[in-house]
């Protein structure tokens, strides 16, 4: 961050008022306005790597701002690994309150001192493999495997993944490298679990994307996410993500010529994490930020950007439940097991899926 960041936050600071206009309504928790005052006399949140167009971040801003007038956010988008590095850079001297990332960075995180235990409303309702055991890091929402179908170009959408071996997908199929791109190991893992495979046994999902490369079905296999040949009719079948899908079918104009599929035997469940940082300049924002996003309010919020709330049972909207019903199929990846079998993977659907 360069020398104007710091003196916009500083600058931010001192406008501020110390002595908080209290928010309308009950306690969304025990301790909420307590919080609320410390964190006032703050003025701010440094918010690292939540860029507003992604997972529903700037309705989470406007209603953060709208609970807590007296409160601002500051924000960055620079990726899950690149916010790793930059906490490390600043480890002496931390600009940033909160960091987001893809659970498996917030692994990285952890290993490398830059985020402080806290556990926040609902920790304990996460699935173990959703949160770091003190709380250094925790799960506020995933991204699930799907099938995301053009039902332009296919003429029966597939419902599972014994489907997609059919002659019907021949030259049909696009999912992304497992080799260099973190959605492409997820799809590895809901194949294996669909194939009976676990954590510690890949070698189902590896051994099913074999078959479907060797039937002709594959399409190709890409670098980056092709959300735009997508929404061009380019792609029949994308095993991809599913608010990818449900954004093509409700924003950006695609509406029923997309089926978005999470196939019957079973997918993945991917853990996108935050943390509050080791020593950040505004612990008691960073603290009020980090439970809002995990009471109801926040988790809802999440959903209505198509990816759904890490804490179990929250209850959402009927317009937005019907858009994610409930997928008991859907299985948590544990990213430290990933993490580990990831050289596996690469070999293995190198030598699977394309004969190396």
């Amino acid at each position: 961050m360069g020398i104007w960041f710091v003196r916009f936050a500083l600058s931010a600071a001192l406008l501020l008022p110390t002595v908080a206009r209290a928010f309308v309504g009950p306690e969304l928790y025990d301790g909420e306005k307590t919080l609320y005052e410390a964190a006032a006399r703050e003025g701010m949140v440094v918010s690292f790597d939540t860029g507003p167009t992604w997972a529903n971040w700037k309705a989470q801003f406007a209603n953060f701002k709208k609970r807590y007038p007296d409160l601002e956010i500051v924000y960055n988008d620079i990726g899950s690994a690149v916010t790793v590095v930059a906490l490390e850079k600043a480890r002496n001297r931390p600009q940033a309150d909160t960091a987001y990332y893809f659970a498996g960075s917030a692994v990285d995180a952890v290993a490398k001192d830059v985020v402080a235990p806290f556990k926040p409303v609902n920790f304990d309702k996460l699935p173990p493999a959703f949160r770091e055991t003190d709380g250094r890091w925790f799960t506020i929402h995933t991204l699930n495997v799907a099938f995301l179908v053009n039902t332009k170009l296919v003429k029966t959408v597939p419902q599972s993944w014994a489907d997609l071996l059919k002659p019907d997908y021949k030259n049909s199929v696009v999912y992304l490298d497992p080799r260099s791109t973190g959605q492409g190991q997820v799809v590895v893992f809901a194949a294996n679990f669909a194939a009976g495979g676990d954590m510690d046994d890949v070698k189902p999902g590896l051994d099913y994307l074999g078959r479907l490369h060797k039937g002709g079905n594959v399409l190709r296999t890409v670098g980056t996410t092709p959300y735009a040949q997508f929404l061009k009719g380019e792609i029949p079948v994308w095993i991809g993500y599913e608010n990818d899908g449900l954004k093509a079918k409700y924003v950006d104009g695609m509406g029923d010529d997309v089926a978005v599929v999470i196939p019957k035997e079973a997918s993945a469940s991917a853990p996108y994490a935050i943390s509050l940082v080791k020593g950040g300049p505004n612990p008691n924002t960073a603290r009020l930020w980090l439970n809002f996003i995990m009471t109801e309010q926040g988790q809802a919020t999440f959903a209505e950007g198509f990816v759904r709330p890490s804490v179990p049972g929250v209850a959402l909207p009927s317009d937005i439940s019907a858009k994610l019903p409930p997928a008991p199929q859907l299985k948590p990846i544990d990213v430290v097991k990933a993490q580990a079998a990831k050289a596996e993977i690469d070999s293995g659907w190198a030598r699977a899926a394309l004969g190396q």
